[in-house]
């Protein structure tokens, strides 16, 4: 069975919305033991970022992103951003036209967003 576990920041960046819109999320997200099983399916469904041997799920719901990583049986979500939120930032730091999640890959500032959150996160 897969927990879905959220730090700080991500429950906190849910819990700001309305309730319609997180049971939307999370419906969206919608992961099973056999996506984790075969690593492959996760790739299918879901944009992938990677940055040496950090790799994070990114899961398009409507306005909202949610970055997620999966550790074993833990689905760990880490932030859970609108997605202007995000095209804001890459307009900022003129990551140019390589694709988004190659973009967010090599992108310092992203990877601060996804460590602020792992600082918080606590396993109940």
């Amino acid at each position: 069975m897969l927990q879905i576990v959220f730090n700080e920041i991500s429950a906190s960046e849910l819990s700001r919305l309305p309730t319609p819109m997180q049971f939307a999320l999370l419906e969206a997200l919608n992961i099973q033991p056999e996506d984790v099983e075969q690593e492959d399916r996760l790739a299918k469904r879901f944009g992938v970022i990677t940055h040496g041997k950090n790799k994070l799920y990114r899961c398009r719901a409507g306005d909202h992103r949610i970055y997620f990583s999966v550790e074993g049986a833990h689905v760990k979500i880490h932030r859970v951003l609108h997605k202007n939120t995000l095209q804001d930032f890459l307009f900022r730091s003129n990551l140019g036209s390589a694709g988004e999640d190659e973009a967010l890959g090599e992108a310092k500032g992203f990877w601060k967003l996804i460590e602020d959150g792992e600082r918080t996160l606590k396993m109940v």
